[in-house]
């Protein structure tokens, strides 16, 4: 049986990158961050790349990166937090791999990033009014392209992989990873 890929959307600061990371580890998978592809192309950060071109472009440039991402080999990819703000992206994520919604509450969101200065759509006066914005707009599209739901809560980043291997196990969508332990005897 082949793996398929995983894909990680949610809010940004909702732990997608570094859940992602200990996934792809976990199911001997390459891993990537579309964040990150994305500045690598550019040459420069998503926060000066919004300042001199704008959101749309970069929505624009995040179609491309998510079309190539989601069309490859078997991976785990988190995506940025507006992804899903396009049609192209939510049918890409949804029809080519298991998409995993890490949902977290704004207010969780906002004790995790208030003093990160690195996210553009967080630089404004109040930042948590921000954040219950962005849920408000995000979420329906969030739990319209994924496949699962996790709660992101307050369970460890171990915990939060436990559970996505899980649901991929019991989905059939990955061979069972093995345990350590004595090998099975046959009969």
């Amino acid at each position: 049986m082949s793996v398929a890929s995983s894909f990680l959307i949610g809010l940004p600061g909702s732990g997608k990158s570094t859940v992602g990371r200990q996934l792809a580890r976990r199911l001997s998978l390459p891993f990537f961050d579309s964040d990150h592809v994305i500045e690598q192309r550019l040459g420069c950060s998503i926060r000066e790349f919004f300042e001199r071109e704008g959101e749309e472009r970069f929505r624009d440039l995040e179609v491309s990166v998510i079309d190539e991402l989601t069309g490859g080999v078997a991976s785990v990819v988190s995506t940025g937090g507006g992804a899903v703000l396009r049609f192209e992206n939510r049918r890409h994520l949804h029809d080519r791999g298991t998409v995993f919604y890490l949902k977290s509450t704004p207010e969780e969101v906002f004790r995790r990033l208030r003093h990160d200065r690195n996210r553009p759509l967080l630089q404004v006066e109040d930042p948590l009014q921000r954040l219950r914005d962005l849920f408000d707009v995000r979420d329906p599209l969030y739990r319209e392209v994924a496949h699962f739901v996790i709660e992101t809560g307050r369970p460890s980043v171990a915990t939060l992989v436990n559970m996505i291997v899980m649901q991929l196990e019991l989905g059939g969508m990955t061979p069972a990873l093995r345990k350590s332990g004595p090998e099975p005897t046959q009969p």
